[in-house]
Parts: structure tokens; sequence; C-alpha cells
């Protein structure tokens, strides 16, 4: 298919939030890495989410640095950092609802997208309000890792498999 940026990885080592109030993750920062290792049947090395349970459908998530530089003008927010997003990898030239129910690689590493990430209460407190609303159906993209290696920041080759 061509050539995608990848401009962010994030990792979170803790969960501390699930199923509670979104107050509970603004102590959880995501740690930016330059690289990962992507582990299949995993996750992300390093990630809340590496071995969560069996066949999970989110071992990666990716969000579209083009929707997130587009929730920040919709919602007047300046100053957000694009790990608030509580996604894994940020791309760039890339559709990511595209990807959904079809088996892709990126710098080799295969992955398989599973379904949307549906935007959840957290966005409007961390990006601004009407961040959710905004949000739906362009929320991002859970994957499962069929084949891992390492993934890293930069220009990478997409080949998305027919």
């Amino acid at each position: 298919m061509g050539l995608i940026e990848i401009r962010h990885i994030f990792i979170a080592p803790d969960h501390g939030f699930v199923g509670q109030a979104p107050v509970a993750a603004d102590g959880h920062r995501m740690q930016s890495v330059e690289a990962v290792e992507c582990v299949a049947g995993s996750g992300l090395r390093g990630d809340r989410y590496f071995d969560h349970k069996d066949n999970y459908k989110g071992q990666a998530t990716f969000f579209s640095g083009d929707v997130f530089d587009a929730v920040l003008r919709h919602t007047g927010a300046r100053d957000r950092p694009p790990w608030a997003m509580r996604r894994n990898i940020m791309v760039a030239g890339l559709d990511l609802n595209e990807l959904i129910g079809k088996e892709f690689a990126l710098s080799g590493v295969r992955f398989f997208g599973t379904e949307q990430c549906a935007p959840c209460r957290w966005m409007d407190r961390a990006i601004g309000p009407g961040a959710r609303e905004f949000l739906q159906g362009r929320g991002g993209l859970r994957a499962r890792i069929l084949e891992g290696g390492m993934l890293g920041c930069g220009k990478v080759q997409l080949r998305v498999m027919e």
C-alpha cells in the first residue's frame, strides 16, 4: 500500500482506571518510546495490556495523527499531549477504519485489525468537552499481533493482505 509515518509510540505500565471514573487515569501517564517490541498473541512489551487475556483484541491500539489534530481544533484544546488519547501508536497517512477486519503489516510486524477503538468518557476530560462525540467513528483501531517484531517511529512500509 505504501509508506506511512509512525509519529509516536506510547506504553503505559499501569492500569489504575479500568472501569473507574475518568479522573483515575490522571495519574497514569503513558510513556513515549522510540520503538517497542510487539509480541504475537501478547501485546506490546511493557504496556498495561501485555498478556491481558487470551486472544485479546486490543493487544495494540492505533490512532490517527490527523484525527488528533482535528479533535484539538474542534475542542479548542491547545496543550493536550498525544498520549492523552490512551492509544499506543499514532500514525499519519492512513485511514485506520479501512484496516478493520484485515490483516496488515508494518515493518514486518503483522497485525489483524479487530475493531474501532470506541471513544469513552475519558476523551472529554483528557482532550476537552465534545471530544467523545467528535471521535465517534474515528477513535482509532484495536488490533491483535499475529507476528511479532520491533516497531519504531518514522516512515514504515504498510502492507495490507487481501
